[in-house]
C-alpha cells in the first residue's frame, strides 16, 4: 500500500486507463523495494553479508514486514479454502509457510503464518499475501476478523511487536548465552517462549542460507532491553547488524524468490479483487522491468510448482486453483535454479556502464543489488532461443560473484548448463532507467539454494 493525495481509484480502472497491465507496470517509475528505517550499512555491506556465513548476524525485520492479524474460531477452515499448503494439523506455537495461488494456478503470494493461539494467527511477509487474505476475509462468512498492520514504508509510529532475526553458525551459542542457558529446545518451524534481559519473547526456529536461525519477537516497548542484550552478548560471537544493502542479498543465496509478480492482473476471476484494490496499494503502482518483453502479462507469471512448492501442496482437499495446479504438477515445464554470472562479462558491463566505448553505455549494474524495478524479468537464452527468465539478481560477498534466481526449462536445469542472460531494458518508458544498450552476460546454471549447495560446501 502506498499513500497519495488522490481520491481512491480501483486497480481495475487504473488498468483500463493505462491500456492493460503490461503498459501500466512497464510504465511505472517506481524503483526497486527500499528497506525502511534501517541504514544502508551499519559497518560495510560486504562484511555484513559474510557475517551470516562466518559468525553471526542480526537482521532487522521490525519495519519492512507487513503483518495481517487473523482472529476468530474458524481461521483454519477459512485459510484452507485459499491456501495451497496443508494447514491441518496446525497446533499453537507452530509456523507454516502460506502459499497462495489464483484460480488458474498461477502464484499470487507467500508468507509465514505464526499460530499464536487457537484463535489468533499472524501472517508476516510482503504485502501481497496480506492483501489477498484480507480481501477474502472481508467477504467470507467464516468467523474470522482480519486487521492489517502495514509496514514502515508507508507509516511510522509503533507496532504490536518488534522482530529481529539471529542467523549464522554462532547463532545458537549466542542465543544460549543471552538467555542465561535457559533457551528451550525448539524444533524447526516451531515457536519457543523464553526471556531475554527479563523480557518475555517468542522465537521461530528456522534457518537461512543453510545455518540455524531464530526469529525473535516480543512487545514493541520491550525491544530496547532485548536489543541491548543481543548486541552486548553478540560482541563475543562476532555478531554484526545487517543494513539494507546486505539484507537485500539474503534471498538469492537461500533460493527463495521474495516477490514474484502476483498473478492478479488478468482474467474475470480476479476482477473483483482488482476492483477492491486501489491506488493506495503497491499492486497498483509497482513497476516491471528487465530485458524480457511480452504483451501478455501471463508470460511474466510463475506458479508454485516451478517455485519449488510442490511438496507442500495439499491436493487432498479443494482450494482456489487446485485443479489448475494439479495439471501444472503433472506437466511441469520450468524449475527454479541459480545463475552464476560470468565474472568477466559482468565486469565489462560495469566498466561500459561508466566508460562507454561507443557513446552508448551498458545498463548500470548496481552493487550489491542490481534490481531497478519492483518486479524484474530478464531474458535467459540458450542457442538464441528463450530458455527462461532471471530475476532478483545480487552480488554475494560470500561467493564474490553476481548470481540471480531463475526459472528455466527443465531441459536447461542441469547444473553446469551454459546460458546467456540479456541485461538491460529495451525501449524503456521509465524515467528511472537511463539510456543504454542491451548487453549479454554468460551465465552457468547452479543449484538453488546456492548457499547450502555451493557456498557452504565449497563445491562449485
Amino acid at each position: 500500500m502506498v499513500t497519495t493525495n488522490e481520491a481512491p481509484k480501483s486497480l481495475e480502472s487504473i488498468l483500463q486507463g493505462a491500456g492493460g497491465p503490461v503498459n501500466l507496470l512497464r510504465g511505472s517509475n517506481l524503483g526497486p523495494y527500499r528497506f525502511p528505517v534501517i541504514p544502508a550499512e551499519f559497518t560495510n555491506w560486504r562484511d555484513e553479508v559474510r557475517a551470516w556465513k562466518d559468525s553471526c548476524a542480526l537482521l532487522e525485520q521490525s519495519y519492512h514486514m507487513t503483518e495481517l492479524h487473523l482472529r476468530g474460531s474458524q481461521i483454519i477452515p477459512f485459510l484452507s479454502e485459499i491456501a495451497v499448503n496443508k494447514l491441518d494439523p496446525f497446533p499453537v506455537l507452530r509456523a507454516k509457510q502460506l502459499v497462495l495461488a489464483g484460480h488458474d494456478g498461477y502464484y499470487v503470494a507467500d508468507a509465514i503464518i505464526f499460530r499464536e493461539a487457537e484463535d489468533f494467527v499472524r501472517i508476516v511477509g510482503a504485502p501481497f499475501a496480506s492483501d489477498w487474505v484480507l480481501y477474502n476475509a472481508q467477504k467470507s462468512d467464516y468467523d474470522v476478523n482480519a486487521t492489517k498492520d502495514d509496514n514502515f514504508s508507508i507509516r511510522s509510529g509503533t507496532r504490536e511487536v518488534f522482530r529481529v532475526q539471529i542467523q549464522g553458525p554462532n547463532a545458537l551459542a549466542l542465543m544460549r548465552d543471552v538467555t542465561g542457558g535457559s533457551l528451550p529446545e525448539i524444533k524447526f518451524f516451531n515457536i519457543g517462549e523464553f526471556r531475554i534481559a527479563g523480557k518475555a519473547v517468542r522465537a521461530l526456529r528456522h534457518g537461512m542460507a543453510g545455518e540455524p536461525g531464530f526469529e525473535v519477537y516480543g512487545a514493541w516497548d520491550d525491544q530496547q532491553a532485548v536489543r541491548e542484550a543481543l548486541e552486548k552478548t553478540g560482541e563475543k560471537y562476532g555478531m554484526r547488524k545487517i543494513g539494507a544493502l546486505a539484507y537485500s542479498t539474503t534471498a538469492q543465496e537461500s533460493g527463495w524468490v521474495p516477490m514474484p509478480l502476483p498473478a492478479i492482473y488478468h482474467g474475470e476471476a480476479m476482477k473483483p479483487y482488482r476492483e477492491w484494490l486501489s491506488n493506495y496499494f503497491l499492486e497498483s503502482v509497482a513497476s516491471l522491468g528487465g530485458s524480457f518483453v511480452s504483451d501478455d502479462i501471463a508470460d511474466y507469471y510463475v506458479d508454485p510448482i516451478e517455485l519449488g512448492y510442490k511438496s507442500v501442496i495439499d491436493f487432498g482437499r479443494d482450494f482456489i486453483g487446485r485443479d489448475a495446479l494439479l495439471e501444472r504438477a503433472n506437466n511441469q515445464r520450468r524449475t527454479k535454479v541459480t545463475l552464476e554470472w560470468d565474472d568477466e562479462d559482468a565486469a565489462v558491463v560495469m566498466h561500459d556502464s561508466m566508460f562507454p566505448a561507443n557513446g552508448m553505455p551498458a545498463k548500470f549494474l548496481n552493487m550489491p543489488m542490481p534490481m531497478y524495478a519492483t518486479f524484474q524479468a530478464d531474458a535467459v537464452m540458450k542457442n538464441g532461443k528463450m530458455a527462461g527468465i532471471s530475476t532478483w539478481p545480487a552480488f554475494t560477498a560470500n561467493a564474490d560473484r553476481f548470481i540471480s534466481l531463475a526459472l528455466v526449462g527443465l531441459e536447461h536445469a542441469e547444473p553446469g548448463t551454459e546460458v546467456t542472460l540479456v541485461w538491460g531494458e529495451p525501449e524503456s518508458r521509465r524515467n528511472t532507467v537511463e539510456k543504454h544498450q542491451l548487453r549479454e552476460i554468460k551465465a552457468r546454471v547452479a543449484p538453488a539454494p546456492y548457499f547450502e549447495k555451493v557456498i557452504k560446501t565449497g563445491k562449485n
